[in-house]
């Protein structure tokens, strides 16, 4: 069985949503992801606009303005409620650590 694309999120995909909340362009999102993480995750820019393309496809973003190559982009209510999919999914996984992780007996 075929897997979905955006059947989850990777962390890249997760903190474009998530900067995307505010209407921002690509630098924005790098810069932004980067404060967030302190430097942890990196979103490089063939990965940035590659997945902002991706993200556009889907619906999950909306470009919002275009000065010159400058372009920005807000996130969708498609895409607000797939970065909740995401958040709960998170969740989930932090819960059955705390009840089966390390220590716990499944």
């Amino acid at each position: 069985m075929a897997r979905e694309k955006f059947q989850t999120l990777t962390e890249q995909m997760f903190y474009i949503l998530l900067c995307l909340q505010r209407e921002c362009c690509g630098v924005d999102v790098m810069e932004r992801t980067a404060r967030m993480t302190e430097g942890r995750v990196v979103i490089g820019p063939g990965t940035l606009y590659s997945l902002l393309e991706s993200f556009q496809q889907e619906g999950f973003i909306q470009e919002t303005r275009a000065e010159g190559r400058r372009r920005s982009y807000q996130i969708t209510v498609k895409g607000r409620l797939r970065l909740e999919v995401e958040v709960r999914r998170l969740r989930q996984q932090t819960e059955d650590y705390q009840k089966f992780g390390e220590g716990a007996e499944a």
